[in-house]
């Protein structure tokens, strides 16, 4: 076989266990697609500015045409005139999946291990095994994070003594906090949980493979590869799904892409057509245009949507960057109840439950929990009383179940599901889903709520605490805004990547669209009406900045401070102030990987800016690739 990919210096040697021969063999199998992949990236750019330059809205599909890489018809796909998946007996009930990835930045194998003994312990009935939004990239963390999974799927030693140990910690927390135990037999509870693997998105290349010649390599295909091949055996021989999260798909081309991915990886190694089961995260606003096409070009891989909340939020705000008359409220208040949030939520529990041509229907995996049950008995108290409403909201919605943040949240969230007791909610009827002018105006729709000073500032004072965090390894991180610190009535929420993506958006939004504040801010002398303009950006920039610099080292890392912060403070400047609006924080964030040095991240970022605005080139190969 020829080899087209090159390893970064050490990586081969260093991950035998992750990068097998067999890995390897697959990933040169797939790597003739990475074109494909970037191609479609090209053309998710080209859209974005045609949209720009055009005013133009994004639209329904025309009814008429086929569907990219597929032989389906746009109209047979909404009819429902496709073959569809089989819902796994391990995925039918799955009142609450946990999100979290299998390691931590630079720990020993045996403590990155203890977040897979947590999550497998919880007592959720799925786990997301994050290799996306709430996984560092630092060094060599996505690799961590495939060994620790290895390890634990094949019930290593090494991962049953740190199981045993994270058990009786559990216990003892719970006993505490519910004055009772969680787990009875740990052995047992460990075959509890559904392990699910989310990959990173099409947009991202890996940092440690990438073509020879210097061409970047989609994370995705990385992931997919040493995820399925490591693991599949296993799994199936203990009668477990292979089972994975599709991020950011705008379009039912993308799927259809994702469908060849996962089908020419199951002929590669001698699988079943269908045994790679996926969700599709709707995360984009394109996506929810082209929903049940979607469905269709993943066909028989295909099991459910999940509504995810901030990165959705992100994709309006970034598609409707060109209207200077769209402009959100604060982020607090877009809920999902909120305008163009329940449209959207309504579109997909409709798609779900319209049958493909086999009477199938598909599962509807409601959003995130951010809240952890850490701080004052009246702020956890308030925080779990929050936590328990959303999730009895979206079951009485139609969700067959939700996502929790922390493995401490399973058994505050999931009796809602236990009470009801249907493994899910399959089927359900709803009017049937319509393609109309009105439709597509609604998924853009704003209701009145407050655009306020102190929106401003907390969006800020995330947005930069994200930044430091991410640099610091920590993709998903407990956060709030700096005004709060030491305040234990107001809980800490794990934010990951798309919590950064959309802050930073909405205040590109606000300063690039002089959005009016609706309240007057004593502090500022700011006035109900008063625009957000670029002095009073800066004023908060500053003022978010020193809070941070002198917080303890609790909230703040005190080594962060002259090294990842200022950073990350470069990075919110130039967003925000830009008048061209990058597509991607992340990609900002990820060519300062394991750089600490100002100098050189502004000369990064510059370079990023100067290509995209150039061209609409995204700079997203590693710049420290050695091989």
């Amino acid at each position: 076989m020829t080899h087209t990919l090159e390893y970064r210096a050490g990586v081969l040697e260093a991950y035998p266990e992750v990068y097998t021969p067999a890995a390897l063999e697959a990933l040169e199998a797939l790597a003739p697609l990475n074109r494909d992949r970037r191609e479609l990236m090209a053309s998710r750019i080209a859209r974005r500015l045609a949209r720009a330059r055009g005013h133009q809205r994004i639209a329904f599909l025309d009814p008429r045409a086929p569907i990219p890489r597929t032989g389906i018809r746009v109209q047979d796909a909404r009819d429902g005139n496709f073959e569809g998946s089989e819902i796994p007996a391990d995925l039918k009930r799955q009142w609450i999946q946990g999100t979290g990835p299998g390691t931590k930045p630079r720990a020993t194998i045996e403590s990155g291990l203890r977040n897979v003994a947590y999550a497998l312990l919880s007592g959720a009935d799925g786990w997301m095994f994050d290799g996306e939004d709430a996984l560092g990239q630092v060094t060599t963390m996505s690799l961590d994070n495939q060994h620790n999974l290895r390890l634990a799927i094949a019930r290593d030693p090494l991962f049953l003594r740190v199981a045993e140990h994270v058990a009786a910690e559990m216990n003892q927390w719970a006993q505490g906090f519910f004055g009772r135990p969680i787990i009875a037999d740990w052995r047992q509870q460990l075959d509890f949980t559904t392990k699910i693997f989310r990959v990173r998105g099409l947009h991202l290349d890996d940092r440690h493979a990438r073509e020879k010649g210097g061409t970047g390599f989609s994370a995705s295909i990385v992931d997919l590869v040493l995820y399925v091949v490591n693991n599949q055996q296993r799994l199936r021989d203990a009668g477990a799904s292979v089972v994975l999260y599709l991020p950011k798909i705008q379009t039912a081309e993308e799927a259809a892409l994702w469908n060849d991915l996962l089908a020419t990886l199951e002929q590669h190694l001698g699988m079943p057509v269908g045994t790679i089961k996926a969700y599709v995260l709707v995360e984009q606003i394109e996506a929810a245009f082209q929903l049940m096409e979607i469905r269709a070009a993943l066909g028989r891989h295909f099991v459910g949507f999940n509504t995810g909340r901030w990165d959705y939020i992100n994709s309006v705000a970034d598609a409707m960057a060109w209207d200077p008359d769209f402009v959100n409220p604060n982020i607090d208040a877009i809920g999902m109840t909120y305008g163009y949030m329940r449209t959207y939520e309504d579109r997909v529990r409709r798609a779900v439950n319209t049958p493909d041509r086999s009477g199938r229907y598909a599962l509807w995996q409601g959003g995130m929990e951010p809240n952890i049950p850490v701080g004052s008995d009246a702020g956890v108290a308030a925080g779990m009383r929050r936590a328990k409403a959303g999730g009895e909201r979206e079951q009485r919605a139609g969700a067959s179940g939700k996502w929790v943040a922390h493995w401490k949240m399973v058994h505050i969230v999931r009796p809602v599901w236990e009470e009801v007791g249907a493994d899910n909610q399959l089927g359900r009827e709803f009017a049937p889903l319509t393609y109309t002018p009105e439709d597509a105006d609604a998924l853009v729709l704003l209701d009145p709520a407050p655009r306020t000073v102190r929106g401003a500032r907390d969006l800020l004072s995330v947005a930069l605490q994200y930044g430091n965090a991410f640099g610091r390894g920590f993709q998903a991180a407990a956060l709030k805004p700096a005004d709060f610190f030491g305040n234990d009535d107001v809980l800490y929420l794990m934010e990951d990547m798309a919590t950064g993506e959309i802050r930073l958006s909405i205040l590109w939004e606000w300063l690039q669209k002089g959005a009016e504040f609706t309240d007057d801010d004593p502090a500022t002398g700011v006035r109900g009406g008063d625009p957000f303009d670029a002095a009073l950006f800066g004023r908060l920039l500053a003022e978010e900045y020193k809070k941070l610099l002198g917080a303890r080292d609790r909230d703040v890392h005190d080594d962060s401070k002259a090294t990842t912060l200022p950073i990350a403070r470069e990075i919110v400047a130039t967003y925000v102030t830009d008048r061209v609006k990058p597509p991607w924080y992340i990609d900002l964030l990820n060519l300062n990987l394991d750089n600490h040095d100002l100098a050189t991240a502004r000369s990064r970022i510059q370079a990023y800016m100067e290509a995209f605005e150039r061209d609409g080139t995204r700079i997203t190969e590693s710049l420290d690739f050695v091989t």
